[in-house]
């Protein structure tokens, strides 16, 4: 399915099919993709912090390699992206830092963050996703973010830019035809960035939430984002669809 132009409709909208699409991503990784021993939560609390899908892993769980269950695949081989950046500056020796950021049922692994209207309203806003994001990685967690919003003047070259500079200042630019943004972030150090741009009316590849810096799992974004599509009341896929915002009527 195409991604639809979000910012030509209501922020409201956005914000009921975030909610349910959410949900969508949590129940496919709880229902078979996510090996033994880890499990995905929504909008929990993690060391103060609230991201939209938390991936757990439990204390009691033995260290061994993840092992796949059901139809889950854990794998690897270095996911398939346009960009892949290293962290080049960072050093080796932070490795002995390693904070693991507890929850009351295991230790955080990964969060999947969708970025919605909000978090570029203003300068705060994005002030304060780009510091929890960087945090989350600082802390080892591994993060997934998708933005289905064009740059802004906070973000002239998109979300992954305004994070990465916090890490390590680079060149990196959006071209015209692919302005939105997919990032997987490995938090270990040094970090990698898996960057894919994407365009209004492009499919959504699966992207990668890591389980530990070596192994990850796919997340269908493009399967969770039918289903919840197709789940929207007609009314509203309809304004989607057209463009229309409340001014129009």
């Amino acid at each position: 399915m195409p991604i639809h132009d979000w910012k030509r409709v209501d922020a409201n909208l956005f914000h009921d099919f975030h909610q349910a699409w959410t949900i969508a991503i949590r129940n496919a990784l709880n229902g078979g993709l996510l090996p033994k021993g880890f499990s995905a939560l929504v909008e929990q609390h993690a060391a103060g912090l609230i991201p939209d899908v938390v991936t757990l892993e439990r204390r009691t769980r033995s260290r061994r390699a993840p092992e796949p269950f059901g139809g889950g695949v854990v794998t690897a081989i270095p996911p398939k992206t346009r960009h892949v950046i290293l962290a080049e500056s960072e050093t080796y020796a932070a490795v002995a830092n390693r904070v693991t950021v507890h929850h009351s049922l295991g230790n955080v692994v990964s969060i999947i963050e969708i970025v919605s209207p909000g978090n570029k309203s203003s300068r705060a806003a994005l002030r304060a996703f780009v510091d929890k994001t960087v945090d989350f990685l600082r802390h080892s967690v591994h993060v997934l973010v998708v933005d289905l919003f064009p740059p802004s003047l906070r973000d002239p070259q998109g979300i992954h830019k305004a994070i990465w500079d916090e890490i390590e200042e680079r060149p990196f630019e959006l071209t015209a035809d692919k302005p939105l943004t997919l990032a997987t972030y490995v938090g270990r150090v040094p970090k990698v960035a898996y960057v894919e741009p994407v365009a209004v009316g492009d499919r959504l590849p699966d992207m990668a939430v890591y389980l530990d810096p070596d192994s990850y799992v796919p997340v269908p974004l493009e399967a969770t984002y039918e289903s919840t599509w197709a789940s929207c009341p007609d009314d509203m896929r309809e304004v989607v669809e057209n463009g229309i915002t409340f001014e129009d009527e």
